[in-house]
């Protein structure tokens, strides 16, 4: 029997719990199987931070987006006016404040005129901070490269403050998420290495252990752990399941 052909007949066995005779005589071979996801590494719903409305939307259902690309534009007319109308009155402020320095100098102008001459000048450049940063709000950038799982909204929308406008997801580097039995703990550890069978592609890949959870479940006495894809994924995604395999732990 080849070894994939027997690789798979010992998941299934081991699911039904009916292995036959002769996985029983290989003992070095046997397999503990469980159930498990396919995660993606991060998940974001990009949300409004302002309410407006929508003049551009470069983002469409499972397209690709790129770290830092704009997905989105609100119609930011009124906040770039007051933009350039608080720069005109800070430079006008500036002007004044620098005149009365002058002035002081000359002993025509009070300490009193200066220290408020230089408070309006400050107050115009925290407005100009201000409206930059509510201009910033006018556009939502992809938080990381991956692909669109929902678009909530449509060109020319008008939506409120915190709605929901686009879901994406970092598929580049895709996570396994499992519930181990706690007795097992005894002999899987950090890095130890596993098989994944995957239901929606009929393959078999091989990943590692990268995380552990801190606390058992009490209840299913199980504790999930988190394991990471060896070699390419392109052909996984999120939301895929199958089977992992565990081989028993070395005797010492």
């Amino acid at each position: 029997m080849s070894e994939r052909l027997a690789q798979g007949a010992l998941i299934a066995c081991a699911l039904a719990g009916a292995c036959p005779a002769w996985a029983a005589a290989a003992p070095e071979k046997k397999l503990e199987a469980v159930r498990v996801l396919v995660a993606a590494e991060g998940e974001s719903v990009l949300a409004s931070q302002m309410a407006g409305r929508i003049v551009y939307i470069d983002a469409q259902l499972g397209g690709r987006i790129r770290k830092g690309a704009t997905l989105l534009r609100f119609d930011c007319g009124e906040q770039e006016a007051r933009l350039n109308m608080a720069k005109a009155e800070s430079e006008g402020a500036d002007q004044v404040y620098a005149s009365k320095v002058k002035l002081q100098t000359l002993q025509s102008a009070s300490v009193l005129e200066v220290g408020q001459a230089a408070a309006d000048a400050e107050k115009f450049k925290a407005q100009i901070q201000l409206f930059q940063a509510q201009i910033r709000q006018c556009s939502i950038n992809a938080p990381f490269s991956g692909h669109v799982t929902k678009l909530r909204v449509k060109a020319f929308e008008s939506v409120g403050v915190g709605q929901p406008l686009i879901e994406v997801v970092n598929d580049e580097k895709l996570k396994m998420q499992l519930n181990i039995p706690s007795t097992w703990l005894s002999r899987i550890k950090v890095n130890n290495k596993f098989s994944v069978h995957i239901d929606e592609t009929g393959k078999t890949y091989q990943a590692r252990v990268r995380r552990i959870n801190g606390k058992v479940d009490a209840v299913s006495q199980s504790i999930e752990i988190e394991g990471e894809l060896i070699g390419r994924t392109d052909d996984l995604l999120p939301g895929m399941s199958g089977i992992a395999t565990f081989p028993d732990a070395p005797k010492h």
